[in-house]
């Protein structure tokens, strides 16, 4: 990542995830998907909603008061 402001860079995050979402949707509807092109782009999903959740605890600490 760079020196952005986090809050930022998880805005960005999170579209890219929904992008990808759609697009997975939309490769399971339509049928015509290379599955090796389908299991990247899962794959890379997962991976970002990995960092969402990494980024996301770093900005708000769970606190137990």
């Amino acid at each position: 990542m760079n020196d952005d402001d986090p809050r930022e860079v998880l805005a960005l995050l999170k579209a890219e995830h929904r992008r990808l979402d759609n697009e997975i949707e939309m490769f399971r509807t339509t049928g015509n998907c290379d599955q090796l092109e389908l299991a990247r782009m899962k794959k890379r999903k997962l991976s970002l909603k990995d960092e969402i959740q990494q980024l996301a605890n770093r900005i708000i600490p769970d606190i137990i008061a």
